[in-house]
């Protein structure tokens, strides 16, 4: 077979046909691929779904709604679990922005009441060993009059839901207030959630009360912590 001569148009040409195999290969693993990722997240959300709630006899994934966040952007997936025809519950799929590693996401399973029932952990990219240990923690107990374990929490009479810190009630991991606190803030988001779904939520803007010279000069004073930065930056 003749050489090519080494010239501009026959590299480009060669680098284009190079290009072009290479996407063709990229694509059709994309495509075996695609399939499988997709079974194995339905698989994990299902699994998910079923730890949080109590055992129900419908298909909640099939039945899932997405909800409006009064006052943000975005939608919620709600996934009532029902059982003879009586709902016993939501599963709902919920985020927050505010981690200490960026974005994470839970399950979080409400009984009709508003109580959690569980949750689970979807996908973070915390600390290990500090801020990734909120799924142990938020599942074990702690002190007495400190909420810890999740489960049986009653969001109807505890939200907002804050850290010790912030005078909460919430028993923050050791030396991750900054995933403890993004920890809630999902939580209250799933909690609003459900209050839309059962028709309960109230307008943002209506709930609101002016804040106080004295509350403002507070809430300037924890946007951001220098303390808490420092206790996070010990992580990396």
């Amino acid at each position: 077979m003749k050489k090519l001569a080494s010239t501009f148009p026959n590299m480009l040409l060669s680098l284009v046909l190079i290009c072009l195999v290479m996407g063709g290969i990229l694509g059709a693993m994309n495509h075996i691929t695609q399939k499988p990722i997709a079974a194995t997240e339905l698989k994990n959300k299902t699994a998910a779904i079923a730890a949080v709630l109590p055992e129900f006899d419908n298909n909640p994934i099939e039945e899932a709604t997405e909800v409006e966040i009064p006052g943000e952007e975005g939608k919620l997936k709600v996934y009532p679990a029902t059982k003879g025809g009586e709902v016993i519950g939501y599963a709902i799929e919920t985020y927050t922005k505010k981690g200490f590693g960026g974005e994470f996401s839970l399950m979080v399973g409400f009984l009709p009441d508003g109580t959690v029932e569980n949750f689970a952990v979807l996908k973070h990219a915390e600390t290990p060993g500090l801020g990734a240990k909120m799924d142990d923690w938020f599942h074990s107990d702690g002190a007495p009059g400190l909420i810890r374990n999740m489960h049986g929490v009653k969001m109807q009479e505890e939200s907002p839901l804050k850290v010790t810190k912030d005078g909460g009630k919430v028993d923050a991991i050791t030396a991750s207030t900054i995933t403890s606190r993004a920890f809630i803030d999902a939580f209250e988001r799933a909690y609003s959630a459900l209050k839309v779904v059962q028709g309960t939520a109230t307008d943002v803007a209506s709930e609101a009360t002016p804040q106080t010279s004295e509350e403002a000069g507070e809430a300037q004073t924890q946007e951001p912590q220098p303390a808490e930065v420092e206790e996070q930056l010990v992580q990396e």
